[in-house]
């Protein structure tokens, strides 16, 4: 049974960081594209930031520069480390992974076989 458990999530104020990781088990982890995705209220689910099994990784244009997805695949963990939050960051966010081939970006949700069950984060201004 795949499980995925999300955290670091939390309250920040606008400028602040925070560090979300994700531990998977129950599949071999090393054959998944990792995802980082978030829902606002009200508001679609939508991708943050990917990391392939290669290493290529995916931005949202408005994490660009602030958000760094990484992973270890030793750990099973996916982490996004978020820097100068600002309020339109908030929501929850889950992480996600796909099989993939080693240097695909999933960007869709369809293409996604695990979530987690997601780690709130808000911001305040």
């Amino acid at each position: 049974q795949v499980q995925m458990v999300e955290s670091g999530g939390g309250l920040v104020q606008a400028g602040g960081s925070l560090r979300l990781s994700c531990t998977a088990s129950g599949l071999t982890f090393d054959e998944y594209s990792m995802g980082w995705w978030r829902q606002a209220p009200g508001k679609e689910r939508e991708v943050v930031s990917v990391i392939s099994r290669g290493g290529t990784r995916y931005y949202i244009d408005s994490a660009e520069g602030r958000f760094t997805i990484s992973r270890d695949d030793v750990k099973n963990t996916v982490y996004l480390q978020m820097n100068q939050l600002k309020p339109e960051d908030t929501g929850m966010y889950y992480c996600a992974a796909a099989r993939r081939s080693v240097w695909d970006i999933p960007t869709r949700e369809e293409e996604y076989n695990h979530w987690g069950q997601g780690t709130q984060v808000t911001v305040s201004s």
